[in-house]
């Protein structure tokens, strides 16, 4: 499993973007959705100079299971694409975070990037819910624990 990068955003269908310093968003699919996918054959990516809207279709994936969509991250201009995953698709397999990215976009509004989820929030969200969970079933555990103690208790006691 590759390590996710701290300063990348994702969308709840598993693409992440990242902000450049020339401000420019490099896009592309989670580890989690490249493993979910298997092994990948075939990119489909976007023309240089299109206009993607947030949400849209932009590019599409597809591996020996199934074919899936890559949505953009935001409303923009395509200025580069990765042209090395047209002949090795499989690049994303083995480096979704780097070297498999899909595509560079000029953002038409950046406040769109605040929509997209930051990792350390999916992270912080994944630890609350962990916590409740471990939480109710200690107390739930200890109910049962008593419960059959108070009852034992009472019933040959």
């Amino acid at each position: 499993m590759a390590e996710v990068p701290s300063n990348l955003k994702f969308l709840e269908s598993h693409e992440w973007a990242r902000l450049e310093e020339d401000g420019t968003v490099t896009v592309g699919i989670s580890d989690h959705a490249q493993e979910l996918l298997g092994d990948i054959v075939f990119v489909e990516l976007p023309d240089i100079g299109k206009e993607v809207t947030q949400s849209g279709d932009t590019a599409i994936v597809e591996s020996v299971k199934a074919a899936s969509d890559v949505y953009s991250p935001l409303t923009g201009e395509i200025t580069e694409i990765n042209e090395a995953l047209i002949d090795n698709p499989e690049i994303i397999n083995t480096s979704p975070y780097e070297s498999g990215w899909f595509f560079k976009i000029k953002p038409q509004d950046i406040s769109e990037m605040d929509k997209v989820k930051n990792v350390i929030n999916n992270l912080n969200l994944l630890i609350k819910t962990i916590t409740y969970f471990i939480v109710c079933n200690i107390i739930r555990i200890f109910n049962n624990f008593f419960n059959f103690q108070y009852f034992f208790f009472f019933s040959f006691g």
